[in-house]
């Protein structure tokens, strides 16, 4: 029974949707080729998880999300990283990485993020920045093994700037 799960991935690049067109939809971003990755900062484990495209990720259901951090003190941090892939000549490659703060009490129901932040965020991933350096040294170590685990040559093909934002001194 086990064989028969199928292993969530990375959403690897399907083809353009607007293709032939000549107007309607030309210009417009596709969400096809993008993955939240929820990283849980303590557990020091990361995981694609898709329902956070819908902030219906396993973390964030059944949370209601305040406005600010010191509402919430006793939360645990993760981040959710929105991963665009992309294809070029070399091969596959990690083209967008932008990490997001979240953190959750499960014990009172409560968390915090910011919703545009988590929006405007995704969007420059699929814009292909690299938005890391705000990260912690533990999280940007979870993230880079999680990256090269997942596909080496993707992570060989990526730009240096992804790979110089998640190295840890």
């Amino acid at each position: 029974m086990e064989e028969n799960k199928k292993k969530i991935g990375f959403n690897i690049i399907k083809p353009d949707p607007t293709d032939g067109h000549k107007g309607f939809g030309k210009g417009a971003l596709s969400l096809d080729n993008v993955s939240p990755v929820i990283i849980d900062v303590e557990a020091g484990d990361a995981v694609i998880d898709v329902g956070a495209m819908h902030a219906r990720s396993v973390v964030e259901k059944g949370i209601k999300f305040l406005k600010t951090k010191e509402e919430v003190p006793n939360a645990k941090p993760y981040w959710l990283v929105w991963v665009t892939v992309d294809r070029r000549q070399e091969g596959p490659y990690y083209a967008g990485v932008t990490a997001c703060e979240m953190t959750v009490d499960r014990e009172i129901r409560r968390g915090y993020k910011s919703l545009p932040e988590h929006v405007n965020r995704m969007d420059k991933s699929l814009k292909r920045h690299i938005i890391v350096d705000h990260m912690d040294a533990k999280s940007k170590k979870i993230l880079s093994d999680f990256l090269q685990n997942h596909n080496q040559e993707m992570w060989d093909n990526s730009a240096e700037e992804l790979k110089t934002g998640l190295a840890v001194e």
